[in-house]
């Protein structure tokens, strides 16, 4: 009876642990099937994108004056991009760059959106038509500036909806007038009418509503947060300028460069603390939201960009910008580029050399840096590799996969980027017409002048660059030395790939009937 009641213990004893096994062992399959699944989702995807924010505009980037503590702390959590780029050298067709993952001259974006009826069509591919085929949901918020918004019997362009996004609160131009309390919002289609508030709070309690409350939970998503600051006008909460209206400041303005840029002969530095105050309310707005991708478990499986659109405005003299709207806001304007030469507009560095931070907690490692030329064309390639889905095959890109820039490693770039202002009004503003990256070179070009009976279209569609300037970025970045004469068979070597490449893209850009 013993020994039965010792072999039945011991029984027991060997089914528990052959029970106790097959649960650990069911536990460590449930675990991986589990992380299985988590590594499988595919990644969210969050582009804020500013209006006219320099490369020298924020703390992390060395700016002595401007306190970002929210996006100084976005960078320690990711990687701060030293050579990320817009698409393009002013608002729209950099938009239509980043959007296509195309030149924007490609997509007809010469000038800006409604400049002789150009606007994007709906033949590009966007990358959220792209996400959305992959079961991702879209959303844009923000000035969209590639379409006219407003319904119209007569003007029927794509909107964001056309164009990929489920959901959108946008605005055709900037906030003309004014950030505060903005009146020409549309949400899907219709007229908001006035919000209360500012711009950027605006979008930030939208993104917020949308995260929390519209989106299917169920789904990874793309969301776009395209603020209008600080793009003039500007008039931040006092709250945010008066912190820089004291002698401290004053004391600091020595530090600041604008680009090697002639600024106005009038005194307007009382006006730089609306600037300054407009970058800190921004650095507000986007802790905000980073708070709540946080509160919304969405960091981990979340890759956050913060780029800007092009480089920093600058004040006109009031005599040469022929009473444009802008001039007098435009005293408001003291971003900085940093030590690069050019602002917006400029196809030299400071025109289109933006900052670029991004975050992916798991991916791309902290607090890390990067020198690798990366572009807003790259988002498109990258985004899709990330979501394990194919671009278009219908168009040509112009991008590259960045995501081993974001990761500290070489890119590999099989062409070079052109970065294109064709401007004909020499009074205005005098600059080369195009710049093109090959390898730490630059090589700017300039087109022949515009013929008085030529049309606009005419003379952009049949020129191609006749002068040129060359620059070593690796010893002068602020592009003062010309090598040019100094080193002539390095230009005819360079020239080439220069001249295919813009005839390419030239000869592929539609014609706006208005533009004849």
């Amino acid at each position: 009876m013993q020994n039965l009641h010792k072999l039945m213990m011991k029984r027991i004893k060997l089914i528990s642990g052959i029970f106790l096994c097959a649960t650990v062992l069911m536990g460590c399959k449930s675990k991986n099937e589990h992380t299985s699944t988590e590594k499988a989702s595919k990644p969210n995807i969050i582009i804020y994108l500013t209006d006219d924010m320099g490369y020298g505009d924020l703390g992390c980037y060395g700016n002595p004056i401007i306190e970002t503590p929210a996006i100084d702390k976005f960078a320690s959590e990711g990687v701060l991009l030293t050579d990320c780029h817009s698409a393009g050298t002013v608002c729209s067709p950099s938009r239509a760059g980043l959007l296509t993952g195309r030149h924007p001259y490609r997509s007809g974006i010469y000038y800006l959106q409604g400049y002789k009826g150009a606007h994007l069509r709906d033949s590009e591919t966007t990358i959220a038509e792209m996400l959305k085929s992959g079961g991702y949901e879209t959303a844009f918020l923000g000035k969209w500036h590639l379409s006219k918004l407003e319904k119209s019997e007569k003007i029927k362009e794509p909107h964001p909806g056309d164009q990929g996004f489920d959901y959108w609160f946008a605005s055709t131009h900037n906030a003309y007038e004014g950030p505060k309390n903005f009146t020409k919002f549309i949400r899907n289609g219709e007229a908001v009418g006035e919000v209360d508030g500012w711009y950027c709070d605006v979008l930030t309690e939208e993104a917020i509503d949308w995260l929390t409350n519209k989106r299917d939970k169920n789904k990874p998503f793309l969301l776009i947060v395209s603020t209008h600051e600080p793009h003039a006008p500007l008039s931040p909460p006092e709250e945010y300028s008066e912190k820089y209206n004291n002698s401290t400041v004053d004391s600091l303005e020595h530090a600041i460069n604008y680009g090697g840029i002639a600024r106005t002969e009038y005194d307007i530095s009382q006006n730089k603390k609306e600037y300054y105050g407009t970058i800190s309310q921004l650095d507000n707005a986007f802790a905000n939201l980073m708070k709540t991708v946080d509160q919304e478990n969405l960091k981990d499986n979340t890759m956050v960009i913060f780029t800007s659109d092009n480089g920093p405005e600058h004040p006109v003299n009031l005599e040469e910008s022929k009473g444009e709207w802008e001039a007098p806001t435009r005293d408001f304007c003291f971003g900085t580029p940093g030590n690069f030469r050019g602002m917006k507009r400029y196809p030299y560095e400071g025109g289109h050399r933006v900052p670029g931070i991004v975050r992916f907690p798991g991916k791309i490692p902290a607090g890390t840096t990067s020198d690798e030329l990366v572009v807003a064309t790259d988002f498109m390639i990258t985004i899709a590799n990330l979501a394990e889905l194919e671009t278009t095959k219908n168009n040509i890109l112009d991008g590259t996969d960045a995501l081993p820039a974001f990761l500290g490693k070489k890119t590999a770039r099989n062409k070079p980027y052109l970065w294109v202002f064709p401007t004909h009004e020499d009074t205005y503003f005098r600059m080369p017409h195009m710049a093109m990256r090959y390898n730490n070179y630059t090589l700017l070009g300039w087109f022949p002048e515009k013929l008085e009976n030529e049309t606009l279209m005419d003379w952009m569609k049949s020129s191609v660059p006749v002068k040129f300037e060359l620059y070593d970025l690796s010893n002068d970045p602020e592009q003062r030395n010309d090598l040019a004469s100094i080193k002539p068979e390095l230009v005819d070597m360079i020239r080439p790939l220069m001249l295919e490449q813009w005839i390419e893209i030239r000869d592929e850009g539609p014609i706006w009937e208005n533009m004849k």
